[in-house]
């Protein structure tokens, strides 16, 4: 089966958990886990370290495999609680949320077609899986790499559900049972041809301007996004530039690290705040990101705008449509009055016919 790819996540159907007299619907809460072990405070899921270690060298999972081969690997799930917690542990797919582009993982109920539908948790393995207070538990797993596997980057993870709800909320007139859960990453890289892509689209920007210009200093937001049109991860550097007028420059950000991993096939929306943006002028405002991993990957792409103080423009067009206005009334008036010749005219009287 071939890995399917999205821009955005797909979005999971509602969890059938039911609590009588008090829940309708299940919900569950995905902690994004962090570049090292994934750890929420009351239990955390990482690799399984080797025998005779505390812990793990290991921040997440990486595995390479071509086409039809079999990896196997253990998590390890550490319960810090004084209480005793039980986990429904199975495999998913990665995404990239749309906003921000946080790493996450697709819930229980989301049918993986990626790595997760490659990953199966050891024969025997109980659907659910207690751990003791401060203890652990090593749940090994096989990842079988598909036949027809594409070369690249597969992102996904291992995660352990809470069994237990933690808490309701309200969802419009649903009372909702909360549920965490926490995930290590997994990524496999099947051997083959590494093409790195990365596209930047849809550069926008919403100007908030001053009713009175440069009574106070204007703003603005620019938006665009990011495409991850390779099969492997990128981690986008970003950098945001504006010119005005006779190429002057206006805005200049260097580039820096977004800091998050941008899977392959994901878009993902991102803003960028301008706090003194300009109030009167024609701005070209220019994205570039590139990936410091692949030197020659390097994306553009850009937006005009015209910063106009329209409601200063809108008075002086008021009071210059007033004063033409006036001109016109006057001259019409002007042009009606009697002219003094003509008003001063009379009829001469005739001396023949005088008596």
């Amino acid at each position: 089966m071939r890995p399917r790819t999205e821009t955005h996540p797909r979005t999971p159907s509602p969890c059938g958990l039911f609590l009588a007299l008090a829940l309708s619907v299940a919900a569950l809460l995905f902690g994004a886990p962090s570049a090292g072990a994934a750890d929420n405070g009351t239990w955390s899921v990482f690799p399984t370290p080797p025998p005779g270690a505390a812990a793990s060298e290991r921040a997440y999972f990486f595995h390479q495999g071509a086409a039809g081969a079999t990896v196997t690997d253990s998590v390890t799930i550490l319960n810090s609680s004084d209480g005793e917690l039980t986990f429904r542990v199975f495999a998913t797919d990665a995404v990239n949320t749309p906003v921000g582009g946080a790493f996450a993982l697709l819930p229980v109920e989301a049918k993986p077609e990626g790595v997760g539908a490659w990953t199966t948790l050891a024969p025997g393995t109980a659907p659910t899986v207690t751990v003791p207070p401060k203890g652990r538990k090593d749940v090994p797993f096989t990842l079988k790499v598909p036949e027809d596997a594409s070369p690249g980057d597969h992102v996904g993870g291992i995660v352990a559900l809470n069994t237990a709800v933690e808490g309701v909320r309200q969802d419009g007139k649903v009372r909702v049972g909360v549920k965490r859960s926490v995930g290590a990453r997994l990524y496999v890289r099947v051997p083959g041809p590494v093409v790195p892509g990365l596209s930047v689209e849809d550069v926008g920007v919403e100007r908030h301007a001053p009713p009175l210009p440069w009574v106070r200093s204007a703003s603005a937001t620019i938006s665009y996004s990011l495409v991850n049109r390779g099969n492997v991860v990128v981690e986008p550097r970003v950098r945001v530039s504006a010119q005005g007028l006779f190429g002057r420059t206006v805005l200049h950000r260097p580039a820096r690290d977004l800091k998050l991993v941008l899977l392959p096939g994901q878009r993902i929306e991102l803003t960028e705040p301008w706090p003194d943006a300009p109030q009167s002028d024609r701005v070209h405002v220019q994205v570039e990101a590139d990936a410091s991993a692949y030197p020659d990957l390097r994306a553009r792409a850009g937006t005009d705008f015209l910063a106009v103080p329209w409601p200063a423009a809108g008075a002086v067009l008021l009071l210059a449509g007033a004063a033409l206005a006036l001109r016109v009334v006057r001259r019409r008036r002007h042009r009606d009055e009697p002219r003094p010749a003509e008003a001063a005219a009379e009829p001469a009287a005739d001396p023949a016919g005088a008596r």
